[in-house]
């Protein structure tokens, strides 16, 4: 994804030691302009002080950060200015309304002044309640000030710890399309989360962290065609279709998902197959252009299938297989 397109966030080889344990071990990856980029794992693996080494924070060890070609510790100013940044709850004065918080903000900054201010509120959304107290907003309108806040500066690069915590359905959704419609306006996003759906609908590109490793980076859709599809086939008899299927070069089995037990015309069926009436649900994995074939094949050998349905994997599959089961929350 990222051929011809600017390189803005670049880590390579990144580590860092903590009181003699080593917390980051040698990460790696870009994000490039424009693009939505998903950083997910459980807490404890790492991703937090790896967003505060992005933001200078904190130092790393060894390995090297650069945003838009400067690197963050040797040219930390130039660096930061290419850099929008909110960690967990963005910190607001709720006495003040939502304009007076970012002129307060703006006066920080060179060429920020009112225009600018008009700018980022009707970017984010906010026009209607920007004159309000701060006090008297839900969390969804903070989380979108604490963003136009950052967006002051014009920055290429904005890191979002959790945006979508604490928030309803309604909030999540709303927050979604902001975020969509940032990209769209050339804006890079370093999405911190730990909720598997919300980076898988919402990320162009995801690096999966566990245990201060970077396990898996690339595009969403191609991280999860890579960890394959499954094809569940409810057939009957279940025993005699599986030991069929397993004969034969084009299917893995990977066991049984359910048996049941089909009453009507069990009679029947049982001097018919010789089986004993028992219906069961196989998990399989195979192409999708097998498929009719291999129906076809089953039915002629005798076999009865009630239901094929195919099971697309899921960012929570990936991660659990790449993981072996850690717990992510």
């Amino acid at each position: 994804m990222g051929t011809g397109r600017e390189t803005i966030l670049s880590v390579k080889n990144v580590k860092k030691n903590i009181r003699g344990k080593e917390i980051i071990k040698g990460i790696s990856f870009d994000v490039y302009s424009g693009e939505i980029f998903g950083f997910l794992g459980p807490n404890g693996s790492g991703k937090t002080t790896t967003i505060r080494m992005l933001v200078d924070l904190i130092k790393p060890t060894a390995g090297e950060i650069t945003i838009c070609g400067y690197d963050v510790q040797r040219d930390h100013d130039e660096a930061m200015r290419y850099v929008g940044c909110i960690v967990e709850n963005p910190e607001l004065y709720g006495y003040l309304t939502g304009w007076e918080n970012l002129e307060h903000f703006a006066r920080m900054l060179p060429d920020a002044g009112e225009d600018r201010i008009r700018e980022v509120v009707e970017l984010v959304g906010m026009d209607a309640r920007i004159h309000d107290k701060v006090k008297t907003y839900s969390l969804g309108m903070r989380q979108r000030l604490g963003i136009a806040q950052a967006l002051l500066a014009r920055p290429k690069l904005l890191i979002l710890d959790e945006p979508t915590n604490g928030l309803d359905p309604q909030g999540i959704k709303e927050m979604r399309a902001f975020i969509r419609k940032l990209a769209k306006g050339g804006l890079s996003l370093f999405v911190s989360s730990h909720l598997l759906s919300e980076i898988q609908q919402l990320c162009d590109r995801v690096a999966i962290i566990s245990k201060g490793q970077v396990i898996s980076v690339g595009e969403v859709n191609e991280l999860l065609v890579q960890s394959g599809s499954k094809v569940l086939w409810t057939v009957e008899p279940a025993e005699q279709a599986e030991a069929w299927m397993r004969a034969r070069q084009d299917i893995t089995v990977l066991g049984h998902k359910e048996t049941l037990t089909l009453e009507e015309d069990e009679p029947e069926r049982m001097s018919q197959s010789g089986a004993a009436g028992r219906a069961g649900t196989i998990v399989t994995q195979l192409s999708d252009e097998a498929i009719p074939g291999i129906n076809r094949d089953l039915v002629d050998a005798g076999m009865r299938v009630y239901a094929i349905e195919m099971k697309h994997p899921t960012l929570e599959d990936l991660f659990l297989s790449l993981t072996e089961g850690e717990k992510i929350g």
